[in-house]
């Protein structure tokens, strides 16, 4: 995962390219000068007392200004093509979506794209970026209800220096890390993991390479010009904040999980022999979280340790885009007792984070607590000592515990982050102590039957704190709602059922200011399964 910090910038500035508004999109650009907004232009196309264009935000309680309202996509279709040589990408975005109400214009979020053109049902449409988003206002306003196909043809680079970039480039191609706002970098769209959709790539690179996407493979085309495209296609919706497309110098590695499970890995083919024990970790795994969690929910699952292994390239250890696990090389070549509890907390995400996504993203303790709490028992039930030298969930929990005053001070509650602090320990090591909590309240057969009801229930979809408590209260047969609630936003830590002995440090006085990460990006290293 990766924290990045919203800008509200300039258009201009942000895209760093004069091409931001051209042709008709700068006579546009004109109508709206009376408002920032675009009112103005809006009621000009509808005689004055027509609808204002949908908002161009969904009310992200940390990142307000991500995602838009007014629509939700269906599905995208992404076709690429990758220049070897200037290293550039040239790319069309089709999204079919569906109008919640009458737009007479809409948008999408859109950062560091040199957009070229954009039809909605194939008729032209005016549009205009401003700042991170992308208006567009179609030549004939869309009902309520319609479904309508909106089609942008756009240049990138993924080189090139923006505020936040999902664009990782390698030596021979690039991987994708959009989580949490930066897939908008890559393909303009409804960028915030409450709209999931259908997703088909293509993806047309020079014949020496190869090109993979989230999903499988379903159509290889070997094209004139010594090019190659590859057509890949979602069984299930994905979030935009996990989507991945990657080209490079990669050998398709493919083996075969629990009953039948198709398992590729996409490797550098100068490094696939020496990352082969890593790889080979994989089955076992799988094998051990469907115990606990049922069946894997994707069609194939595998790893992507893309070539680039520089300090910079990406700033945490992995990243669980859907079907494909985005890792540095380097870390991978560690032994089994340094990696696999994290490869776990990477898998689990496959379930509490893709499967079922968070509603919000002040809903991310769901994603990475449950990620740790079964990364943990996995390396416990080793008998691998953690980084503070333990070996069991429980001494790991009063451990947490201890610190669960400061934690509430610094970093707010576990349910409860702020832009700043939503990728810090709370959301990881303080909503595993959420979950250990309630597995002591409500026991430990119960607690499990809780995990997977929650997961049937909000599979291919998003889900809400609120939604979990609904379901622990129902399956459990007691109303854990005050219970939880307590634990995800109090002030305080509540007395750990079972633990009357165990005891919070106190909070020093001086220790009020909030703490704030140094970097712009997420580190997987608050994650306790390293």
């Amino acid at each position: 995962m990766r924290y990045r910090t919203r800008v509200t910038a300039p258009a201009a500035a942000l895209l760093g390219t004069a091409a931001a508004l051209t042709g008709q999109n700068a006579a546009h650009a004109a109508t709206t000068a009376a408002g920032a907004d675009g009112t103005a232009t809006a009621a000009a196309r509808t005689g004055g007392g027509g609808p204002a264009p949908a908002p161009e935000t969904l009310g992200d309680p940390v990142y307000p200004d991500l995602g838009n309202d007014g629509y939700r996509v269906r599905a995208y279709h992404l076709d690429l093509a990758y220049d070897a040589g200037t290293a550039l990408v040239d790319a069309t975005a089709t999204l079919r979506i569906r109008a919640t109400r009458r737009l007479t214009r809409l948008s999408l979020d859109a950062l560091g794209l040199d957009v070229r053109s954009v039809s909605v049902d194939d008729r032209p449409a005016e549009f205009e970026q401003v700042a991170e988003k992308l208006r567009i206002t179609p030549a004939r306003a869309l009902p309520d209800g319609a479904k309508a196909r909106v089609r942008v043809t756009y240049g990138a680079d993924p080189r090139r220096t923006l505020p936040h970039t999902a664009w990782v480039p390698t030596p021979d191609g690039f991987a994708i890390c959009p989580q949490p706002d930066s897939a908008h970098t890559v393909f303009p769209c409804n960028d915030h993991p409450s709209d999931k959709a259908d997703f088909s790539f293509r993806i047309t690179v020079p014949a020496a390479l190869k090109a993979v996407a989230s999903g499988s493979l379903v159509r290889t085309e070997a094209l004139s010009g010594d090019r190659t495209a590859y057509t890949y296609r979602s069984r299930s919706p994905i979030a935009t904040e996990v989507v991945q497309i990657t080209v490079g110098d990669y050998v398709v590695k493919e083996r075969q999980g629990p009953h039948g499970l198709p398992l590729r890995d996409v490797v550098p083919v100068a490094r696939a022999e020496a990352l082969e024990p890593a790889l080979a970790l994989t089955p076992a795994l799988v094998d051990w979280v469907e115990q606990r969690l049922g069946a894997y929910p994707f069609e194939t699952y595998g790893l992507l340790p893309c070539n680039n292994d520089a300090p910079n390239a990406f700033d945490f250890t992995g990243l669980e885009t859907q079907t494909l696990t985005l890792y540095k090389p380097n870390y991978l070549l560690q032994e089994e007792s340094k990696i696999g509890s994290h490869m776990m907390h990477e898998l689990v995400h496959s379930y509490f984070g893709n499967s079922v996504s968070p509603a919000t993203w002040a809903d991310l303790w769901l994603n990475e607590g449950h990620a740790d709490f079964y990364g943990l028992l996995y390396r416990y039930e080793r008998g691998w000592a953690d980084s503070l030298g333990l070996t069991t969930l429980e001494a790991r929990m009063r451990a947490t515990y201890a610190l669960g005053d400061q934690w509430r001070r610094t970093s707010g509650p576990v349910a409860s982050p702020t832009a700043a602090t939503l990728f810090d320990s709370q959301r990881y090591l303080g909503g595993v102590l959420v979950l250990y909590a309630l597995r002591q309240l409500i026991g430990e057969d119960a607690f499990g039957a809780v995990e997977r009801a929650f997961l049937a229930r909000y599979r291919n979809a998003s889900a809400s704190t609120d939604d979990y408590i609904a379901v622990a209260s129902r399956v459990s047969g007691q109303d854990v709602s005050g219970f939880l609630r307590d634990w995800l936003y109090g002030t305080t830590t509540p007395r750990m059922p079972g633990h009357p002995d165990w005891t919070v440090t106190p909070v020093p006085p001086s220790l009020v200011a909030p703490h704030r990460r140094t970097t712009g990006a997420h580190r997987h290293e608050n994650s306790a399964t390293l």
